[in-house]
C-alpha cells in the first residue's frame, strides 16, 4: 500500500493528474526514450566472481610468504564493516529526507524517493517508514474522510447511522490503513528483502513514465541485487490487510469477497498514487514553482542530453 495516497479516494489523485496534464508539462522532449520502449530501469551492478582458490604452498618460503600476508589482511574485515555502516548512513540519511516530503505541505508522500540510486533500507529502516505512514496525522484525517463518504453513499450499513456509525467507519478506515502500511510497507518488504518506496523515473516520454507508474505496483526492487522482480510485499499485503479487515467489519459486510475486493481496491488506489508520484514534481514547478527534487530532475535531464551528444559523437 503506498502510503501518500492509500485512504483519499483514487477519483481525488486521478482529478489532480487529469487537470494538470490540460498544461503543457509534459510534451517529449527531442531524443527522449519513444513510449513503446520499457522503463529505464536501474540495475544493480554484476557481482563479481569469487576469486580462484590458491594452491597450498609447497615450500618453506612460500609458506612464510602465505603468513605474511595473512597477518596483513588479518585487519581487512574492519573494512566492509565500515562500508556497511556507511551505506547504513546514507540510507538514514535519504529516509530522513523523504520524511519531510508533503504535496502542498499536507499530504505525506514518505514512500517516494527522487533518487534512482537510492541506498536500500534495513529491516528497521522499513518498519520506521512503516509506522511513520500509519501514525501521520493525516491519515486519521483521511480515515474520517473515508468515514463521512462511506455513510453518505450508504456503504457498511452494519456499522449503524449517527456518530456511532460514523466512529466505527473511522476506525475500520485507519485500520484499513494502517494494516496496509505495517504489511505491505513494512513486515512483507522485510520478509522478502523488497524495498517498499517508488522509484520516481522523473525523465522520459508522458507514455513512458505513465507506464512504469502502473508498473511499479507490480514490480519492486530485490535489496541485494537491486533488480526488479514481482512486487510481493504490496499486493501481498493488501490482500492480507483486506483479510484482517473481516475481524472488524460487520458480519454481513465481511468475507472473501471483501478480502478480495478490499485487496484490489487498495491495489488501484496505489497505482493510481503512483502516477501522481510520477508527475507531482512537474505539477508543482509548473503550478506552485516548486520543485521537490531540489534538481534532481534538471540533473537527469542533462544527463540524457550528455548521453545523446555522446552517443551521436561517437556515430
Amino acid at each position: 500500500m503506498r502510503a501518500c495516497l492509500s485512504l483519499i479516494p483514487g477519483g481525488l489523485a486521478t482529478g489532480l493528474l487529469l487537470a494538470a496534464l490540460s498544461l503543457p508539462l509534459f510534451a517529449q522532449e527531442p531524443g527522449h526514450e519513444s513510449a513503446g520502449r520499457a522503463p529505464a530501469m536501474s540495475t544493480a551492478s554484476a557481482i563479481p566472481d569469487a576469486p580462484a582458490p590458491q594452491l597450498e604452498p609447497t615450500d618453506a618460503k612460500a609458506e612464510e610468504n602465505t603468513a605474511q600476508q595473512g597477518s596483513s589482511n588479518s585487519q581487512l574485515p574492519a573494512q566492509p564493516a565500515q562500508a556497511q555502516e556507511s551505506r547504513h548512513q546514507k540510507a538514514a540519511e535519504q529516509l530522513k529526507e523523504e520524511e519531510r516530503q508533503r504535496v502542498v505541505g499536507i499530504v505525506p508522500d514518505f514512500g517516494v524517493t527522487y533518487h534512482s540510486d537510492a541506498v536500500s533500507l534495513s529491516a528497521g529502516q522499513k518498519m520506521q517508514l512503516a509506522v511513520r505512514s500509519a501514525v501521520d496525522p493525516f491519515t486519521f484525517v483521511a480515515a474520517f474522510l473515508v468515514a463521512g463518504m462511506n455513510e453518505a453513499l450508504d456503504e457498511d450499513s452494519g456499522f449503524g447511522w449517527g456518530a456511532e456509525g460514523f466512529g466505527k467507519r473511522s476506525g475500520a478506515a485507519y485500520l484499513d490503513a494502517f494494516d496496509g502500511d505495517i504489511l505491505a510497507s513494512g513486515v512483507l518488504p522485510v520478509l522478502f528483502h523488497q524495498d517498499p518506496r517508488y522509484f520516481r523515473l522523473g525523465h522520459g516520454s508522458f507514455h513512458h513514465r505513465l507506464f512504469y507508474a502502473v508498473a511499479a505496483s507490480f514490480i519492486c526492487k530485490h535489496d541485494n541485487t537491486g533488480r526488479w522482480e514481482p512486487n510481493y510485499s504490496n499486493i501481498g499485503g493488501n490482500l492480507a490487510a483486506g483479510a484482517i479487515s473481516n475481524l472488524y467489519y460487520p458480519s454481513g459486510d465481511s468475507g472473501w469477497g471483501r478480502t478480495i475486493g478490499n485487496g484490489m481496491i487498495v491495489t488501484t488506489e496505489g497505482t493510481l498514487g503512483g502516477i501522481f508520484d510520477e508527475f507531482w514534481p512537474d505539477i508543482s514547478r509548473k503550478v506552485l514553482h516548486r520543485d521537490p527534487t531540489n534538481g534532481l530532475d534538471a540533473q537527469m535531464r542533462a544527463a540524457d542530453q550528455a548521453r545523446r551528444q555522446a552517443t551521436q559523437h561517437g556515430r
